[in-house]
């Protein structure tokens, strides 16, 4: 078998976590489920597959913080590819696809985002195994995540035919749905929730890049052969990588190829999205609560609070999210926790004002 090579992608800002998330320390970098941030948690769960060195994309500002951090973690020396500007899933895979065959123009990459929790390490390792031997046969292969509830929050991956190899085919992607055209899905039990997480041959990903996207294909190709190599870092190409019209690997790939394969994956997975699911995958105490840090709770249930620097407590609440960080604490409804996305745009238009 070819080498497989992590890809993590850390880009990401993780506003939906505000206060925790936010700035110069977005949620892949902070402990939030375990005493390891959630990127060492994403390298840590391949531990015992044989890889290659990771290949990380991530932006200029958090380039030190991806290099302490996996360095924490692992003796493999990462490639970390920094990116001028965002341009979404698709370029940094690009990128990242063209860094992973310097090390092996065969290599099978493993695409993963770096801020998910997966329960279940061993499930989550043998589905990369069975994806694995999908890629070797030319298919881009993501995972599809085994739903428990009819969820509105994620979009879902189509399984379709009888399951070969440990894999089914592709069918199509699915926006996130209304709650009616949710249970359906659920129910029909041909559907699974669009995990974010792909495996396939660097080569192939680029290859069916340059068929459905030629330009988008030749550009952060382009940009990594212009890159600026330093001692820790490669600076891809600004001019080049700028030039770029961002999109996501769903849009660009993933749903025009033909040759897309999913892989059921059961492993206990959430992407941490909001407070009520950090809520949702922490242990609870007798009252349903879930308390971090310096906290007193009387008369209080079923809710996630967060101490800082300083003593929280809560009198007579219920179903509530309270976050206390260095500068700002939020108060919340459980029932509302989604519009804090709002009060982080709120807060980086104050800023631009300063």
């Amino acid at each position: 078998m070819s080498t497989i090579i992590p890809i993590i992608l850390s880009g990401g800002a993780g506003t939906r976590l505000w206060p925790l998330s936010w700035g110069d320390h977005p949620k892949q970098f902070l402990s939030l489920v375990s005493d390891k941030t959630m990127i060492q948690e994403t390298l840590l769960r391949l531990k015992g597959l044989e890889t290659g060195n990771p290949v990380i994309s991530c932006g200029e500002g958090y380039r030190f913080l991806v290099a302490q951090q996996i360095g924490e973690v692992t003796d493999k020396k990462p490639t970390i590819l920094l990116e001028s500007m965002a341009k979404n899933t698709a370029p940094a895979i690009a990128a990242a696809c063209c860094a992973a065959m310097k090390q092996d123009k065969d290599a099978v990459v493993v695409v993963l985002p770096s801020d998910h929790v997966i329960a279940d390490v061993s499930a989550f390792q043998n589905a990369v195994k069975t994806a694995a031997l999908n890629a070797e046969k030319g298919y881009l292969v993501t995972f599809g995540i085994v739903p428990t509830f009819p969820s509105t929050g994620y979009g879902y991956v189509k399984a379709a035919g009888a399951e070969t190899d440990g894999a089914f085919t592709l069918e199509k992607f699915v926006e996130k749905p209304c709650l009616e055209k949710a249970q359906e899905y659920l129910a029909s039990g041909e559907y699974a929730w669009n995990s974010g997480m792909f495996v396939f041959k660097a080569s192939t990903f680029l290859d069916e890049l340059k068929v459905h996207n030629p330009e988008m294909a030749a550009l952060p190709i382009e940009a990594f052969e212009k890159a600026s190599v330093e001692t820790d870092f490669i600076r891809l190409d600004k001019d080049s990588f700028g030039k770029i019209k961002g999109d996501s690997i769903d849009y660009a790939v993933m749903e025009k190829t033909s040759k897309g394969k999913i892989v059921k994956l059961n492993a206990g997975w959430d992407d941490v999205g909001s407070g009520t699911a950090l809520y949702d995958i922490s242990k609870k105490d007798e009252n349903q609560n879930v308390v971090k840090g310096d906290v007193i709770t009387l008369d209080t249930a079923t809710s996630y609070i967060r101490g800082g620097q300083r003593t929280i407590a809560t009198i007579g609440l219920d179903n509530i999210v309270v976050v206390d960080s260095d500068d700002s604490l939020l108060i919340a409804s459980k029932d509302k926790i989604q519009d804090v996305k709002k009060i982080a745009e709120e807060m980086k238009k104050r800023e631009a004002k300063l």
